[in-house]
């Protein structure tokens, strides 16, 4: 069964992602207001998925992004470089005092009973001021762009992103690159400046450019504007209420070929029962079930972005490229931070079955 899309079979960039990085403060277990120290992580809704990408699944990525010249933003270019993604970055200079600044996300583990809590410095972020005419795609996509990424993170920042993502959408479709958008839809960035409202306005105007989507319901409901249906799921895996809901994404957008997502139920905040689905091309396909036992939940999702799209570009079947999102999704809920300590061994062997928490 084919994807139905139309995937370039070499470039010199397999992905390339648009959007925001963030340095991440993780204090563990303990939660802020009673915090000594913080490890930090390097992240970004997009850039997860360039760098889990590249790290991981040995593909040549590529990040478009804002980049400020003071300290922070030389403890993110160390981390992008480490990661192997190459950058595009359009230079901002610290005025030393105020900014523009690299964005800081908040976000503890939590433990057990206690969920982990996640807010946001993002004032007089650079990130947000990225518009159209930022980047030269025209040059970009001559070395050669299989796929081109980005997300509602970004798109949520300020009214100049949203644009900023449509432009570079443009310039992917006519350079013949897939496009994929995760809606990764954040009430917390949406709220300050029109909530869901603005948000579907926004994302409307995006996703018309986009071949894959990345979301789950509620995604799909706020981000999309797409009125979610009468049916009662019976659990968070159950992709009933996912599923029935694609028929008016596609009715809206007739040009998205693939619409995927991770089914996650939460016992405690390291119990969780994971799952993944896929609609390809009018055809649907659901990844096994596994028991996680969870170490730093953030990032999964975009691990499984990774994973899918990384089975799609590799010429994978669906249903191998769902288990392969899964599978990495999976894994790198059991590490620090929010991007990818996995192997492409470690992913095919759980893919594979090689858990033995697998329930079939």
């Amino acid at each position: 069964m084919s994807s139905g899309l139309k995937i370039k079979s070499e470039g010199a960039i397999d992905l390339l992602s648009l959007g925001a990085l963030v340095n991440r403060l993780d204090p563990g277990i303990i939660p802020f207001r009673k915090a000594t120290e913080c490890q930090i992580h390097v992240s970004g809704g997009e850039f997860n998925v360039a760098a889990n990408l590249a790290d991981c699944f040995r593909m040549n990525t590529a990040i478009a992004s804002a980049m400020v010249n003071y300290p922070i933003g030389d403890l993110i270019r160390e981390r992008v470089r480490a990661m192997g993604v190459k950058p595009f970055y359009k230079e901002m200079k610290h005025n030393g005092v105020n900014g523009p600044n690299m964005a800081t996300v908040y976000s503890d583990r939590g433990l057990g009973s206690r969920a982990p809590v996640v807010f946001y410095n993002r004032a007089n972020e650079g990130a947000a001021q990225l518009k159209p005419g930022d980047f030269d795609w025209n040059a970009i996509h001559a070395q050669g762009v299989r796929w081109f990424h980005s997300g509602g993170i970004f798109a949520a920042l300020s009214e100049t992103t949203g644009q900023t993502i449509i432009e570079g959408m443009k310039a992917a479709k006519a350079a013949g690159a897939i496009t994929s958008f995760d809606l990764n839809y954040r009430a917390k960035l949406w709220n300050i400046w029109g909530g869901e409202q603005k948000a579907a306005e926004i994302i409307d105007g995006i996703v018309k450019h986009v071949d894959v989507l990345v979301g789950n319901e509620e995604d799909l409901q706020k981000g999309l504007g797409i009125p979610g249906p009468e049916v009662g799921a019976k659990s968070k895996l159950d992709p009933t209420v996912f599923f029935s809901m694609i028929d008016n994404v596609v009715k809206k957008y007739p040009q998205v070929k693939v619409v995927a997502t991770t089914l996650r139920e939460v016992h405690s905040t390291n119990k969780h029962s994971w799952s993944a689905v896929a609609w390809v091309n009018g055809k649907t396909y659901q990844a096994p079930t596994a028991e996680l036992d969870v170490l730093d939940r953030v990032g999964g999702g975009d691990g499984f972005a990774a994973g899918f799209i990384y089975g799609l570009l590799s010429g994978e079947s669906p249903e191998e490229s769902v288990k392969l999102g899964w599978a990495h999704g999976a894994l790198l809920t059991t590490f620090p931070g929010d991007t990818t300590m996995a192997t492409v061994e470690d992913v095919k062997a759980f893919a594979q079955g090689g858990s033995a928490r697998i329930q079939r």
